[in-house]
C-alpha cells in the first residue's frame, strides 16, 4: 500500500479550510441539501425545491407529490382524458398516476385502503362508500349527467314505459338497474312483477354485444355503447332517452347524477393546495373534451379509457358530460339521491348522505 505525502504548503491549505468550513452551517458543508419542510400527516417531506404556485389557482403545491387517481373506464372518465395526456407528457400542475379501471368494485377498496387519492365513480358508488364509512371520501364534482337508453331490436316498438309491460329489459348491474328500477316505479311497472329486470350481462360492453347480436331484445344501455351497437346493427332503435324520462317524472329541475370525481377526505384535508390544483385542471379538461370531441376521442382511446376514439368522439356530444361543484352539486345530488332512496334505499347505502359528502359545503 502506497503511503502519500503531504507538503507543510499543503497540510497549512488543508486546516484552513477545514477551519472555513467548520465555521460554516451544515448545509453549506454537506453539499447544498435544500431544507426539508413536514407536510401532510408527517410520513412525508417536502423540499422547497419542489414547491412551485400553480398558475391556475394562486395557490403553492408540490409539484413532487404523488397523486393517485383512479378513473372508471366508459363516459365516467371521458372528463379525464386530456388531463392524462397532459400528465403523460409532465405539462400538469401535479404529479399524477393514474389507473383506468372497468369496475367500480376495484376501486373502493383502494380508496379505503389509501392507495387511490381521486376517483371518477358512478354516483351511488360514492354514497354507497359514504354509508359504509362517513367520513371516508367526499364527492370534489359531478361529472356525467344522464346517458342512458333502452335500445331496442327489430320488430320491438316502444315509444312509452306502458309498452315495457310484461316485457324482460336487459340492465347493467348498479347505477344503471338503479335508475332504471325507479323510473320504471314511478311510471307504474313494479319490477319482478310487471317487468323483468335482467342483470345477467351485468357490464355495458358485453350487454352491447348480445343486443347487436340479435340474441336479446330490449336493453339499457348507456353512451357510447349505444353508438357501438347501432353501428353494428342499424336495426336498433335507440326507443327511450332515460334523462328525458327522469325529467318527466320527477320535475325538469331534477337532475340524473349518475357520474362524479371523489377524493380522500384525509387527503384533502392533508393537501388541499393540491386538491384545489386538481380541481382546477379536471375542470379544464371536461372543458376541452366538450369542445373538441375529435381530439377528445384520440386521448381517450390512447390513455385506455375506452378502446375506440372515434367511437368516443361521436358519443361525446350525447355524453352529457359536466363539471358541478359546491352547493349546487349538493343540491342535485341531494335530489338524485333522494329519489332513489325512495324506491331502492340499498341503492345508496340505506340513507340519503348528508353535506359531509359534499367537498366544500358546509
Amino acid at each position: 500500500m502506497k503511503t502519500v505525502k503531504l507538503s507543510r504548503t499543503l497540510t497549512a491549505v488543508l486546516a484552513l479550510l477545514l477551519a472555513l468550513c467548520l465555521s460554516l452551517p451544515l448545509t453549506a458543508c454537506g453539499g447544498g441539501s435544500p431544507t426539508e419542510t413536514a407536510t401532510g400527516t408527517g410520513s412525508e417531506t417536502v423540499t422547497e425545491a419542489a414547491r412551485d404556485t400553480d398558475t391556475a389557482t394562486g395557490q403553492t403545491v408540490d409539484k413532487n407529490l404523488n397523486v393517485n387517481v383512479a378513473v372508471l373506464s366508459g363516459t365516467t372518465g371521458f372528463g379525464m382524458a386530456q388531463l392524462m395526456e397532459q400528465s403523460s407528457k409532465g405539462a400538469s400542475a401535479l404529479k399524477y398516476t393514474f389507473r383506468v379501471e372497468s369496475d367500480a368494485s376495484n376501486i373502493l377498496p383502494a380508496l379505503l385502503n389509501g392507495s387511490v387519492d381521486i376517483a371518477a365513480l358512478p354516483t351511488n358508488a360514492a354514497a354507497n362508500l359514504y354509508a359504509k364509512k362517513a367520513g371516508t371520501v367526499q364527492v370534489l364534482a359531478v361529472n356525467t349527467l344522464g346517458v342512458l337508453y333502452v335500445v331496442t331490436g327489430e320488430g320491438v316498438n316502444v315509444s312509452s314505459f306502458e309498452d315495457l309491460k310484461g316485457k324482460t329489459v336487459y340492465c347493467p348491474a348498479q347505477n344503471p338497474t338503479f335508475i332504471f328500477t325507479a323510473l320504471c316505479r314511478k311510471n307504474g311497472l313494479e319490477p319482478g312483477k310487471d317487468i323483468t329486470i335482467d342483470n345477467t350481462y351485468a357490464q355495458p360492453a358485453e350487454l352491447r354485444t348480445v343486443l347487436a347480436a340479435g340474441k336479446v331484445d330490449i336493453a339499457v344501455l348507456p353512451e357510447p355503447m349505444v353508438t357501438i351497437a347501432r353501428s353494428a346493427n342499424d336495426k336498433l332503435t335507440a326507443a327511450l332517452d332515460l334523462t328525458a324520462a327522469w325529467s318527466a317524472a320527477f320535475g325538469e329541475s331534477a337532475a340524473l347524477a349518475q357520474g362524479c370525481v371523489v377524493v380522500r377526505t384525509a387527503f384533502a384535508e392533508a393537501h388541499p393546495a393540491e386538491v384545489a390544483a386538481f380541481l382546477a385542471e379536471y375542470e379544464a379538461s371536461v372543458k376541452f373534451v366538450m369542445e373538441n370531441p375529435a381530439e377528445a376521442g384520440t386521448m381517450i382511446e390512447a390513455q385506455g379509457i375506452f378502446a375506440k376514439g372515434a367511437v368516443a368522439a361521436k358519443a361525446i356530444p350525447h355524453c352529457n358530460l359536466c363539471f358541478i361543484t359546491g352547493q349546487e352539486m349538493a343540491d342535485k345530488l341531494t335530489s338524485f339521491y333522494t329519489t332513489l332512496f325512495g324506491v331502492a334505499p340499498a341503492s345508496i347505502g340505506g340513507a340519503v348522505p348528508d353535506n359531509g359528502l359534499y367537498y366544500g359545503v358546509k
